[in-house]
């Protein structure tokens, strides 16, 4: 059997294997590449007016305040946002406080579990169990990535005359409707190429630790990926001070000292026993974020393990690649364009199946009229 016909095949039934899937990862895909945007557009209780001459209050205060709201539960963590918008408190529950920096009140208590978290849930592992689901998911995307190569063999022109060329890169909207449907599948396909595989291999980077281990030995030179490692807190200094005056400290250490660009947008996650540490992540509104580890007792910067403790512009190829990944993935790496490039890349992704599914019943349809008109003769 030819080359040829093997790719063929191959693009056919992988195709109208994992159809399904590649179409409900891409369209939640889709919705995903904006979540951020238009939660901020649609909930009003995201935002705040600046006030304070711009001065955030510490996270003792809007703790505080989120707490007596939950009826005296304790926080989990608390994320402090870009400047007029509200700060996060998150719980263990599936509510979420979001507080007014400037002032302490609380704007809102809400469900975790809104429109788009159902749709994270079917993106990443398809409303089914998640251990089952997300290995469906991933097994679709690594089908996925076969399809796109298969693809665009099939796409690629046997002759590079005028009347190839013009068929390959031109959608010829005056046909017929399934003239049309070929050229949607064939042409978008080909243009969204780059984009659908870049989404593909950030999908499968997260999905396989063989994958992630070998693009941070390929990309760091050699060297193994880290272990994560959160160090503990010394209990034997379990008086040197106050809670709230420690992690006070410690949320302004991270913003006047850690912080890249001095920013605001800084995650802080309470200690879940006595011997735990403080967690923190800076600069978490881009791509550049960085893990830090605090003494719980004393506000000590304690050192970490992992990709995410060396300051962005120190770390290793493999470093960057691994915490540039999710942005990567839904296109935020590149700002509002990239974001608008990625949604009409998984866009094109999820009428793939439809328009491939399309091409070959046609193709079906039209191999069984020979077939009746033949058994009409023999009447």
């Amino acid at each position: 059997m030819k080359f040829s016909k093997i790719n063929a095949w191959l693009h056919l039934w992988l195709g109208l294997i994992s159809g399904i899937i590649v179409f409900i990862v891409s369209i939640t895909g889709c919705i995903l590449v904006f979540e951020h945007d238009l939660k901020d557009l649609l909930y009003p209780y995201r935002k705040a007016a600046i006030t304070n001459n711009g001065a955030m209050l510490p996270p003792s205060a809007l703790i505080s305040a989120a707490e007596k709201a939950m009826g005296g539960l304790p926080a989990r963590s608390i994320e402090y946002r870009l400047p007029g918008k509200t700060t996060q408190v998150n719980f263990q529950s599936d509510s979420i406080v979001y507080v007014n920096p400037y002032t302490a009140e609380v704007a809102a208590v809400v469900d975790h579990e809104d429109f788009f978290h159902e749709v994270e849930e079917g993106h990443v592992h398809l409303w089914l169990p998640r251990k089952i689901g997300s290995r469906i998911v991933v097994y679709a995307t690594l089908i996925f990535t076969v399809l796109l190569i298969t693809g665009i063999v099939l796409w690629w022109p046997p002759k590079w005359n005028r009347h190839n060329i013009r068929n390959a890169f031109t959608i010829l909207w005056k046909g017929k409707f399934k003239r049309v449907n070929y050229d949607l599948h064939n042409v978008l396909g080909f243009y969204t190429l780059p984009v659908a595989l870049i989404i593909a291999y950030s999908g499968l980077y997260m999905g396989f630790g063989w994958l992630s281990r070998s693009v941070y030995t390929v990309a760091s030179g050699g060297k193994s990926m880290p272990a994560y490692y959160e160090p503990p807190s010394d209990t034997t200094t379990a008086a040197a001070g106050p809670k709230w005056v420690v992690l006070d400290g410690i949320w302004r250490q991270c913003v006047n000292e850690l912080a890249d660009k001095k920013s605001p947008a800084v995650l802080i996650g309470m200690p879940p026993g006595k011997e735990a540490s403080v967690y923190a992540y800076t600069n978490m509104e881009g791509a550049y974020y960085q893990a830090h580890y605090f003494d719980q007792y004393t506000g000590k910067k304690l050192q970490g393990g992992g990709v995410d403790v060396m300051p962005f512009r120190e770390a290793n190829g493999g470093d960057k690649l691994r915490r540039l990944n999710y942005s990567l993935h839904v296109g935020s790496i590149w700002g509002i364009p990239g974001k608008i490039l990625f949604f009409f890349g998984s866009l094109v992704a999820a009428s793939l199946p439809v328009t491939g599914f399309y091409i070959w019943w046609g193709k079906k349809k039209k191999k069984k009229k020979p077939a009746l008109n033949r058994q009409k003769q023999t009447v």
